[in-house]
Protein backbone atom coordinates (compact mmCIF):
# COMPACT_ATOMS: atom_id res chain seq x y z
CA UNK A 1 0.00 0.00 0.00
CA UNK A 2 2.71 2.43 0.99
CA UNK A 3 4.68 1.99 -2.20
CA UNK A 4 1.38 2.65 -4.29
CA UNK A 5 1.62 6.23 -2.71
CA UNK A 6 5.41 6.74 -3.50
CA UNK A 7 4.79 9.09 -6.50
CA UNK A 8 2.19 10.99 -4.57
CA UNK A 9 4.30 11.72 -1.43
CA UNK A 10 7.05 12.63 -3.96
CA UNK A 11 4.58 15.38 -5.54
CA UNK A 12 3.21 16.84 -3.04
CA UNK A 13 6.60 17.32 -1.49
CA UNK A 14 7.85 18.68 -4.64
CA UNK A 15 4.67 21.43 -4.85
CA UNK A 16 5.68 21.74 -0.69
CA UNK A 17 8.87 22.41 -1.82
CA UNK A 18 7.59 25.08 -4.18
CA UNK A 19 5.02 26.75 -2.08
CA UNK A 20 7.82 27.61 0.44
CA UNK A 21 10.45 28.93 -2.21
CA UNK A 22 7.78 30.90 -3.35
CA UNK A 23 7.22 32.46 -0.54
CA UNK A 24 10.35 32.76 0.32
CA UNK A 25 10.78 34.70 -3.00
CA UNK A 26 7.82 37.06 -2.21
CA UNK A 27 8.92 37.92 0.71
CA UNK A 28 11.94 38.98 -0.32
CA UNK A 29 10.34 41.08 -2.96
CA UNK A 30 8.34 42.61 -0.33
CA UNK A 31 10.80 43.50 1.93
CA UNK A 32 12.99 44.90 -0.61
CA UNK A 33 10.31 47.06 -1.74
CA UNK A 34 10.10 49.02 1.28
CA UNK A 35 13.77 49.64 1.14
CA UNK A 36 14.73 52.51 -0.86
CA UNK A 37 18.00 52.69 -2.13
CA UNK A 38 20.37 56.00 -1.64
CA UNK A 39 21.25 55.93 -5.54
CA UNK A 40 18.50 58.08 -6.61
CA UNK A 41 17.90 56.05 -9.84
CA UNK A 42 15.09 54.69 -10.12
CA UNK A 43 14.51 51.37 -10.89
CA UNK A 44 17.53 50.12 -8.84
CA UNK A 45 17.02 47.19 -6.83
CA UNK A 46 19.08 44.50 -5.20
CA UNK A 47 17.23 41.98 -6.67
CA UNK A 48 17.35 39.49 -3.83
CA UNK A 49 14.34 37.38 -4.75
CA UNK A 50 16.24 36.37 -7.45
CA UNK A 51 18.15 34.43 -4.97
CA UNK A 52 15.43 31.77 -5.26
CA UNK A 53 14.92 31.59 -8.95
CA UNK A 54 18.69 30.90 -9.70
CA UNK A 55 18.47 28.57 -6.86
CA UNK A 56 15.69 26.61 -8.42
CA UNK A 57 17.42 26.62 -11.70
CA UNK A 58 20.82 25.14 -10.41
CA UNK A 59 18.95 22.35 -7.96
CA UNK A 60 15.22 22.02 -10.16
CA UNK A 61 14.80 22.96 -12.68
CA UNK A 62 13.51 25.58 -14.88
CA UNK A 63 9.45 25.05 -15.21
CA UNK A 64 9.65 24.92 -11.32
CA UNK A 65 12.15 28.27 -11.60
CA UNK A 66 9.52 29.97 -13.71
CA UNK A 67 6.12 28.86 -11.94
CA UNK A 68 7.95 30.43 -8.77
CA UNK A 69 9.15 33.20 -10.71
CA UNK A 70 5.80 34.43 -12.28
CA UNK A 71 3.63 33.51 -8.96
CA UNK A 72 6.49 36.05 -7.16
CA UNK A 73 5.90 38.76 -9.95
CA UNK A 74 2.38 38.21 -10.08
CA UNK A 75 1.55 38.30 -6.11
CA UNK A 76 4.32 40.85 -5.67
CA UNK A 77 2.66 43.43 -8.08
CA UNK A 78 -0.35 43.01 -6.33
CA UNK A 79 0.52 43.04 -2.63
CA UNK A 80 2.92 45.89 -3.26
CA UNK A 81 0.08 47.66 -5.15
CA UNK A 82 2.52 48.77 -8.06
CA UNK A 83 0.54 46.96 -10.95
CA UNK A 84 1.87 49.09 -13.47
CA UNK A 85 5.50 47.91 -12.59
CA UNK A 86 4.28 43.92 -13.49
CA UNK A 87 4.66 44.76 -16.90
CA UNK A 88 8.64 45.92 -16.55
CA UNK A 89 9.01 43.11 -13.54
CA UNK A 90 7.62 40.34 -16.25
CA UNK A 91 9.86 41.88 -19.20
CA UNK A 92 13.12 41.95 -17.08
CA UNK A 93 11.92 38.41 -15.27
CA UNK A 94 11.70 36.47 -18.44
CA UNK A 95 14.94 37.62 -20.36
CA UNK A 96 16.68 36.78 -16.84
CA UNK A 97 15.15 33.76 -16.67
CA UNK A 98 15.87 32.78 -20.25
CA UNK A 99 19.59 34.14 -20.00
CA UNK A 100 20.42 32.40 -16.90
CA UNK A 101 18.32 29.16 -17.69
CA UNK A 102 21.22 28.96 -20.79
CA UNK A 103 23.95 29.89 -18.78
CA UNK A 104 23.38 27.42 -16.00
CA UNK A 105 23.71 24.68 -18.61
CA UNK A 106 26.59 25.87 -20.38
CA UNK A 107 28.46 26.15 -16.65
CA UNK A 108 26.32 22.75 -15.38
CA UNK A 109 25.58 24.61 -12.13
CA UNK A 110 29.13 26.31 -11.84
CA UNK A 111 29.84 29.92 -11.42
CA UNK A 112 26.47 30.97 -9.91
CA UNK A 113 27.92 34.59 -8.92
CA UNK A 114 28.71 35.06 -13.09
CA UNK A 115 25.44 33.56 -14.10
CA UNK A 116 23.55 35.89 -11.35
CA UNK A 117 25.74 38.78 -12.69
CA UNK A 118 24.40 38.11 -16.42
CA UNK A 119 20.83 37.90 -14.91
CA UNK A 120 21.20 41.21 -12.99
CA UNK A 121 22.43 42.71 -16.02
CA UNK A 122 19.15 41.16 -18.48
CA UNK A 123 16.69 41.83 -16.00
CA UNK A 124 17.43 45.63 -16.60
CA UNK A 125 17.62 45.18 -20.49
CA UNK A 126 14.22 43.44 -20.05
CA UNK A 127 13.28 46.49 -18.85
CA UNK A 128 14.94 48.29 -20.59
CA UNK A 129 13.07 47.30 -23.11
CA UNK A 130 9.50 47.73 -21.86
CA UNK A 131 10.28 51.61 -21.22
CA UNK A 132 11.53 52.18 -24.88
CA UNK A 133 8.42 50.81 -26.32
CA UNK A 134 6.03 53.01 -23.36
CA UNK A 135 8.35 56.07 -23.26
CA UNK A 136 10.45 56.00 -26.33
CA UNK A 137 14.06 55.56 -26.20
CA UNK A 138 14.81 59.71 -25.29
CA UNK A 139 13.69 59.58 -21.96
CA UNK A 140 15.12 56.12 -21.21
CA UNK A 141 18.76 56.18 -22.48
CA UNK A 142 20.45 58.03 -20.06
CA UNK A 143 19.49 54.85 -17.62
CA UNK A 144 21.19 52.47 -19.66
CA UNK A 145 24.96 53.06 -18.15
CA UNK A 146 23.56 52.96 -14.63
CA UNK A 147 20.98 50.13 -15.01
CA UNK A 148 24.14 48.06 -16.36
CA UNK A 149 26.22 48.76 -13.31
CA UNK A 150 23.76 48.18 -10.64
CA UNK A 151 22.99 45.02 -12.31
CA UNK A 152 26.32 43.74 -12.33
CA UNK A 153 26.81 45.01 -8.68
CA UNK A 154 23.26 43.34 -8.02
CA UNK A 155 23.68 40.25 -9.56
CA UNK A 156 27.00 39.80 -7.94
CA UNK A 157 25.18 40.32 -4.40
CA UNK A 158 22.61 37.76 -5.25
CA UNK A 159 24.90 35.33 -7.17
CA UNK A 160 27.21 35.47 -3.94
CA UNK A 161 24.24 34.81 -1.16
CA UNK A 162 23.10 32.18 -3.68
CA UNK A 163 26.28 30.47 -3.06
CA UNK A 164 26.69 30.21 0.32
CA UNK A 165 22.39 29.20 0.35
CA UNK A 166 23.28 26.26 -1.93
CA UNK A 167 26.32 25.61 0.15
CA UNK A 168 23.46 25.66 3.13
CA UNK A 169 20.74 23.62 0.90
CA UNK A 170 23.37 20.50 0.54
CA UNK A 171 23.89 20.29 4.47
CA UNK A 172 19.98 19.58 5.32
CA UNK A 173 18.58 16.55 5.72
CA UNK A 174 15.59 16.97 3.56
CA UNK A 175 17.18 16.00 0.39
Amino acid sequence: MEKNNAPFHRKLRHLLLLAVLTAMALTLFIIEAQIPLPIGIAGVKLGLANLVTLFLLVKFSARDAALVLGMRIFLGNLFTGQAVSLLYSLAGGILSLLVMLLLCRAFKGRSVWFVSVMGGISHNIGQMLIAICLLGVGGVIYYIPFLLVSGILMGLLTGLATQGFLKAWERLPIQ
